[in-house]
């Protein structure tokens, strides 16, 4: 027979491994944004301030365990992937801007194949942002208090007919 230890919750454990994961992420990203000097101008903090805000808001979650500092979290997620989308528009364009200040001649296949290849700004580096953001969303809506609307909006995908 198998001994349940208490507190030994499967889910309770992924979330918490899922936790560490963005934790490890945040520390890793806001390192290489530093390193880089990621802050010359006002738009290139937005990444760091939200990873500063989102540390700050997880140690909030780890500490209290409330609703509040859940939803404070959510709120800042959603920020990251909204973050995520904005910086590869961001990268996009002023890597097009670069690219055609070169060459003014190029075609828009040229140039969006320029753009792709960049090394710098890179066009697919905010897709970080985006994965971090996702990463604390599902630790978010694993918690107790949002998986009843959790499965009222994923339910109906796992349902059989």
């Amino acid at each position: 027979m198998e001994s349940r230890r208490v507190g030994a919750d499967p889910l309770e454990l992924l979330r918490g491994l899922v936790l560490a994961v963005l934790v490890i992420g945040l520390l890793g990203t806001v390192t290489e944004l530093v390193l880089l000097e990621h802050y010359e101008q006002v738009l290139q903090l937005i990444p760091v301030v939200l990873i500063a805000a989102a540390l700050g808001a997880t140690i909030w979650q780890l500490i209290s365990k409330s609703a509040a500092s859940l939803r404070a979290l959510e709120i800042i997620m959603i920020l990251f992937v909204l973050a995520g989308f904005a910086g590869v528009l961001a990268h996009f364009h002023g890597s097009a801007e670069f690219q055609l200040d070169l060459n003014p001649a190029m075609s828009t296949w040229e140039l969006l194949e320029k753009v792709m290849r960049a090394k710098a700004p890179p066009l697919l580096a905010p897709g970080m942002m985006l994965q971090m953001g996702l990463l604390g969303l599902i630790y978010v809506y694993s918690n107790v208090r949002y998986r009843g609307r959790l499965s009222r909006w994923f339910g109906s995908l796992t349902q059989k007919e």
